[in-house]
């Protein structure tokens, strides 16, 4: 006997059709609907989780992995019920939504009957779901009826899939997920994301300012990652002979050891007088944020040109040539107009000069523990593995000192959030089959120490080296240098080896002298793993203002 089909089965059909093969989801009373069409997909992968703001970070991961494979969008799609299930994956789209990360939420509701600001007293109503999410996501789509269904989620696939990437919420009835389809089976929905091309008259006057400059700088933000635009990045800083710093969101975009790389210290003042000395500076896919300019002491005192997808960040915080574009197509469009110029060593030798004054200023702190254990971490890894940090000390550390040459860096530093490591690296893995790392401090580790139960469930390949300082401790650097003194940043935790070893997690605590052959250790064996770093970390001074 077939089994009749229902309106969940619209979803998983379409979804499919738009090019789905791994989909997140955590059930709920008014998503059976969706569950039971998923059983009856066997070619679709579901990946699980405990909690719903970790099955947010984990399709966040998933689809950063898929977006470092090329390709079209990998839109990762989401799944999860009414109310308190759907609330809780806020947090993490709000990151999805800072960092450009093609996520699909798809939420079930109450019945339609309940739709409209009722108060009928269905469980888990709200008066306006969608209202909780309008300013969180790019967009919002309800399917009130099962025939609205594929259109609904070809809609919100192209909206998170356009430039800027972001992530989309689907809405969908509980009585409309249960009820019949309706439709003949769904096998030809197609999603033709717009390419957000340049206005060609404003890259002509781009180029002609980069031409005559005499001393021009590129700043490489998330959009050339997204946009999968190192190569031509490469060419234009070489065509120009520009320097190219990157934001702590564009690491790896940019060979880390190239002569005309000034990498990453987003956070030294030299790096902020190198960018603002620029007579022309060319902003590449970066709204100039806080994190980006230094926390908004960054101070330009040339022409900005700047290159943004999301239209709301041009010229947001400083005065711009704004070119609203995709950066991948604007580096072509540019590449196309700009002459060659004949190497003359000068703009290297700027850069040796920058990472010079860098690195005396590290030398004159006493941080050698700090950046051997970064290093440690670094040369732990086989080539090309991801990695996922939470925020944490040594996070903060790599996004100003990591290499992510072979080794992929994706933190939270989009909208700051903690928890996002450990569980956005099983993302990762189930994306790429792993290895993958992880990295939280002890205060972090906690909010994903359920989902250790999820990596064992689904054989995901993480390593997590959690970092345990015994509390908050970047919030204890903060709030002692302001006022000289910390509350409510020590914590009690707990033997983090003895309760992964509960779930059944191989892991071991290391030390400053062990850390490097441990991580080795663990990340050669498949599985998910633990390493636990018992060390008290200190931040760089993050600025060094001129007198």
């Amino acid at each position: 006997m077939t089994e009749a089909r229902i309106g969940g089965d619209l979803v998983v059909e379409t979804l499919r059709a738009l090019g789905a093969r791994t989909v997140f989801g955590l059930p709920g009373q008014h998503a059976l609907g969706l569950f039971e069409a998923l059983r009856r997909a066997p070619d679709l992968r579901l990946v699980s989780s405990r909690v719903e703001n970790n099955l947010a970070f984990a399709a966040d991961g998933h689809a950063r992995a898929k977006l470092a494979e090329g390709g079209p969008v990998p839109v990762t799609p989401m799944i999860v019920s009414t109310g308190p299930g759907a609330l809780l994956t806020l947090a993490s789209l709000q990151e999805s939504r800072a960092s450009s990360v093609p996520v699909l939420g798809i939420s079930s509701q109450v019945p339609a009957a309940g739709l409209g600001g009722g108060r009928r007293g269905y469980l888990h109503e709200l008066p306006d779901q969608q209202a909780s999410f309008r300013d969180v996501v790019k967009s919002v789509h309800v399917a009130r009826t099962a025939s609205q269904i594929p259109g609904a989620l070809r809609a919100a696939w192209e909206s998170a899939a356009t430039a800027p990437y972001g992530p989309t919420w689907v809405e969908i009835p509980q009585d409309v997920l249960l009820g019949p389809a309706g439709l003949p089976p769904i096998t030809g929905v197609s999603a033709s994301p717009p390419p957000l091309a340049p206005q060609p008259e404003l890259i002509a006057e781009a180029a002609d300012l980069l031409a005559a400059a005499e001393n021009p700088v590129v700043l490489a933000g998330g959009g050339v990652a997204r946009a999968g635009a190192a190569g031509p990045l490469r060419e234009l800083a070489e065509a120009l002979r520009a320097p190219v710093l990157s934001t702590f969101g564009g690491k790896g975009v940019f060979g880390w050891d190239h002569p005309l790389s000034g990498q990453s210290w987003m956070e030294d003042w030299h790096s902020t007088e190198f960018l603002a000395a620029a007579d022309v500076l060319l902003v590449l896919g970066s709204g100039l944020g806080e994190l980006s300019s230094n926390y908004h002491r960054f101070a330009p005192r040339g022409r900005i040109v700047q290159v943004e997808a999301d239209a709301g960040k041009l010229e947001s915080n400083h005065p711009a040539l704004g070119i609203h574009a995709d950066a991948g197509l604007a580096l072509s469009a540019l590449l196309e107009r700009l002459p060659r110029r004949r190497a003359d060593g000068r703009a290297e030798r700027a850069v040796a000069e920058l990472l010079a004054k860098v690195h005396d200023r590290l030398a004159g702190q006493d941080l050698e523990r700090e950046q051997h254990v970064l290093a440690d971490v670094r040369a732990a890894l086989p080539e090309g593995t991801p990695t996922f940090w939470d925020m944490t000390i040594l996070g903060y550390w790599a996004w100003s000192a990591w290499n992510a040459d072979g080794a992929p860096m994706h933190s939270a530093q989009g909208a700051g959030g903690l928890g996002f490591g450990f569980p956005a690296a099983l993302g990762a893995a189930a994306a790429t089959g792993g290895p993958v790392l992880a990295v939280s401090g002890d205060g972090g580790a906690m909010y994903g120490i359920a989902e250790l139960a999820t990596a064992v469930q689904h054989g995901l390949d993480v390593t997590w080296l959690i970092v345990d300082d015994g509390g908050y401790g970047i919030l204890r650097e903060y709030l002692t240098g302001t006022f000289g003194q910390t509350t409510s940043t020590e914590l009690s935790r707990p033997d983090f080896v003895a309760l992964a070893g509960a779930f059944g997690v191989p892991a071991v605590r290391s030390g400053l002298g062990t850390l490097r052959a441990d991580l080795a250790h663990a990340l050669q064996t498949p599985g998910p793993s633990v390493v636990v770093l018992p060390a008290l970390l200190r931040m760089f001074a993050p600025t060094h203002l001129p007198v």
